[in-house]
């Protein structure tokens, strides 16, 4: 049967994005076993034309896109999508025609007004099957200065929402900082949304709050990772980034972007990560007749990163109950058949 020839590209790119998706390092669901938790800056994910065939001359996301972004998102078990727009008719057409509504569920945040929110809300996505939302959803609001007057709060409100996971339960709190002029713009919510997650959110989760297994992942417009200013003030009240993601560019720049992180206090985390993480580099895969910025319009100029933890934790306690080292590579082998 020969098939239109915009039918052989799409399932060309598809296999060339599965490629990428498996080079990647995104590991399988497991039932009971793993939660793959990720984060992605779809460009500008508002409305979608309904359509297949490519206007070239028109840089608009249409069903083609759709396809090879709902194949990332799937292989994760919850995602925050930053730079969603007032209008989700995009986002509901991802989980409702290409995911699935009986099997993925959405919590997406109010619209940051004003020209500095630029019309923008956040968003998580999660696999039903595997993953329920656990009853907490919340903006992120700075309390007023010790002299009583307004805080300066964030071009677009971070947003912060409980989910469950077998009997893990876990708060994800995604960002989307200002990007400004200059990356030294940048610094002061940085500092901001740092300080409260320490300062609030740590302390209250201690009380036995949801947010005490804390996530914090998003688009923060880091340049770089290490001596960088910038990433020095998000980790600097304890947030650490998994040394897997460290050198990883989260976009298809030339010259590399580290906007994009995932990050934990490494204390606090009742979850153990299994130290795979990782980014979807598609770049090249996919529109492959486009240059890299008219793709960028159509899927994002952004790549998801993904973290990756365990929720099976019966191999550390049989250890614990036999005094056996839980990181010992060859475990059990004492116990004799």
């Amino acid at each position: 049967m020969n098939h239109p020839a915009h039918i052989r590209s799409l399932i060309e790119d598809v296999v060339r994005i599965r490629r990428r998706i498996a080079s990647s390092g995104v590991p399988e669901k497991v039932v009971d076993t793993n939660l793959i938790i990720g984060t992605w800056n779809i460009r500008n994910f508002g409305n979608v034309f309904s359509q297949w065939v490519e206007n070239p001359n028109s840089p608009k996301r249409n069903l083609r896109a759709m396809v090879y972004i709902a194949e990332v998102i799937r292989r994760f078990d919850v995602i925050a999508i930053q730079e969603v727009k007032r209008d989700v008719s995009g986002l509901k057409m991802l989980v409702n025609r290409f995911l699935g509504p009986n099997n993925w569920g959405i919590v997406v945040s109010d619209v940051s007004s004003g020209s500095k929110g630029n019309s923008e809300r956040l968003a998580f996505i999660f696999d039903r099957r595997r993953v329920s939302f656990a009853g907490l959803a919340g903006e992120i609001v700075l309390p007023p200065t010790t002299e009583g007057n307004p805080a300066q709060q964030f071009d677009r409100t971070p947003y912060i929402v409980g989910f469950q996971a077998g009997r893990e339960k876990f708060a994800l709190l995604t960002a989307h900082i200002r990007y400004g002029k200059t990356p030294q713009e940048r610094l002061p919510e940085i500092k901001a949304l740092s300080a409260h997650i320490s300062n609030e959110i740590r302390q209250r989760a201690g009380a036995g709050m949801d947010e005490r297994n804390l996530i914090v992942l998003g688009d923060f417009n880091i340049d770089d990772r290490g001596d960088n200013p910038l990433f020095q003030a998000f980790v600097s009240t304890g947030l650490v980034v998994p040394q897997q993601l460290l050198n990883l560019k989260t976009t298809y720049n030339t010259k590399p972007k580290f906007y994009d992180q995932i990050a934990w206090f490494m204390d606090d985390l009742s979850m153990s990560f299994t130290g795979r993480a990782g980014v979807v580099d598609f770049a090249g895969a996919i529109y492959k007749e486009f240059t890299l910025e008219q793709m960028s319009h159509r899927v994002s100029d952004h790549f998801p990163l993904w973290t990756e933890f365990l929720l099976d934790h019966s191999n550390e306690k049989m250890a614990e109950a036999l005094g056996i080292d839980p990181g010992n590579p060859n475990l059990f082998e004492s116990v004799p058949d």
